[in-house]
Parts: structure tokens; sequence; C-alpha cells
């Protein structure tokens, strides 16, 4: 009698094992886009208000890297552009002495004229205030033509000195430790008063809200589903229920695999499979790392 029950128990193990088996078509582990935020400054870390666990927004300002030095030198190279601009020639009042000297000439010659007509002057009193006309036209247009040279030549010494403000002020930007994208805050890297360097890991940030299961289905279901399809996903609560989800398919791989060391037999790891993504909005209770099923 005993063993005529025990057979029983087997056979009904058998078939709820099977009936559990069909239950999903596909298994896998929950992850997300990770990100690690670097700095792109080298310093003393002055500001970093994040902890681990912690929800930050995108653009979201979290800290800054002593920036006293590149002050400095800013303001250095604000002072070498004032004292070069100030040994810009003022051409409008170097040349006003010549434009006076030419307007008395221009009368000059007007009263030579008017007295060459009275027959009460010469031509050659004429023709000498003429010349003395010219030869300040001329001096005011080689004079103007020298200041604007020098003029020129001073704001071209300028302009590297604004490409080097233009360049300090960049280093004082990527000095602000900004978040990128909007996440929880996974893993905390430095701390406050550290020394960073360019590229040195601050900390990693995943959005969370939105969730990445990662399954495996063989070559014959591969015909099944597609991008874009909606499937039904549940995760286990931890007292023997399920939470269920719809998720999106939104990535098959186009090359097959040997199933990853995570499924638990040989047999099962040696078989070729295709990996999907399936993209799942969390209510907050998905935690990366955690199995998932899915059923297409």
């Amino acid at each position: 009698m005993n063993i005529r029950y025990s057979l029983i128990l087997i056979v009904l193990f058998s078939i709820a094992c099977k009936n559990n088996q069909k239950e999903f078509d596909a298994t896998g582990t929950f992850e997300s886009v990770e990100t690690i935020v670097s700095t792109e400054a080298a310093g003393t870390i002055k500001k970093f208000n994040i902890e681990e666990g912690q929800s930050l927004d995108a653009n979201q300002l979290i800290g800054y890297i002593d920036t006293v030095q590149l002050y400095l030198r800013k303001k250095q190279l604000e002072a070498q552009i004032d004292a070069t601009v100030g040994q810009k020639p003022n051409i409008s009042i170097q040349v006003a002495a010549l434009h006076e000297q030419l307007k008395e000439a221009n009368l000059n010659r007007e009263r030579a004229k008017n007295l060459l007509q009275a027959e009460a002057g010469t031509q050659k009193q004429l023709d000498d205030a003429t010349t003395q006309v010219e030869v300040l036209k001329r001096q005011i247009e080689a004079q103007e033509s020298a200041l604007g040279i020098t003029s020129e030549t001073i704001n071209k010494n300028v302009a590297p000195l604004e490409r080097q403000i233009a360049q300090v002020n960049d280093q004082l930007v990527k000095c602000r430790i900004v978040n990128p994208v909007r996440g929880t805050v996974l893993t905390k890297y430095s701390q406050i008063f550290e020394i960073a360097a360019p590229g040195k890991a601050l900390y990693k940030i995943a959005a969370i809200d939105t969730v990445i299961l990662r399954a495996y289905i063989s070559g014959t279901q591969l015909s099944q589903i597609k991008l874009g399809e909606k499937v039904s996903v549940r995760a286990d609560d931890g007292v023997k229920n399920y939470r269920n989800y719809s998720g999106t398919i939104y990535w098959i791989s186009d090359k097959s695999e040997f199933t990853p060391k995570t499924v638990q037999t040989k047999e099962e790891r040696a078989e070729l499979v295709y990996a999907i993504k399936v993209r799942v909005a969390n209510d907050g209770f998905l935690k990366i790392g955690m199995y998932g099923d899915i059923k297409f």
C-alpha cells in the first residue's frame, strides 16, 4: 500500500512539474542600464552630496572640484587683455591735430585763390597753399594707416588670450559635477576632499523606474516572438507568490550562444540559445539581479 501511495505521489509530482514548466517560456534576470559617472577635471573634491540609494534628476548639480587655480588663471589672462588693449592707439585723437592743420590749409588755399582772382596775389602762393593741403592729406592717410596696423596687431595679440580664457571657462564648467541621467545611485566610489583626476569614477547610477529582463530562448522559440511584442512577465515576491507585469521585447540577439552558467544544470548550459531583452516598468519591487519569467 505504501509503495502504491508513493507511486501516486511521484506521478502527481511529475505532472505538477510539467505544468510548472508550461507556466513560462523563458527565464532570466533583471538588469538596468548603468552609467559610471567620472570626473573631467583634476583637483580636490570640495562638494559631493550624494549617497547610495539616492534618487537623482538629470542635469542635477551634486558637487564640484576645487577651482581656485583656474579662477586665478582666468583673472591673470583678463589682466593681460586689459594691459594689451590699453596699448591700442586712439586714432581719432592722434590725427585730430592734423585735421585742424588741414582745415587751416584749406582756408589758406581759398584766400590765395581769392587774392589771385583779385590780382592781389600770385600763382605761386596758390600753388604753395594747394601743395600744403595735399601734404597734410597724405600725412593723415599715412598716420591713420600706421595707427590702424598697430591697432590690428594688438587685436591679434588679444585673440589668443581670449581663446585661453575660453579654455579656462570650459575647464571651470567641467569642475562642476552634474548628474547626466535620471536614476538611483547604486555605488559611490569617491568621497569629499579626495583628489580627483580626469577619468576617475565618482559613482554608478542606473535608471530603475524601467528595468530590463534579459532572458534566453531556444531556436524553436525564436519564430514565436518579434520586436515590439508585448509579453507577460512575473517575478517571485518571496512568499511563494508572483507579481505580474507587462513587458515589451525591444531586442533580440541575431547570434546564438551557449546558455550562461547561471542556468543550474550542465545539460541546459550546453544548449545554444538566443538572448532577448524585455523592457518592464518597475513599481519599485523589481531589483537588479532578481529572476523573472516570461510568457509569450
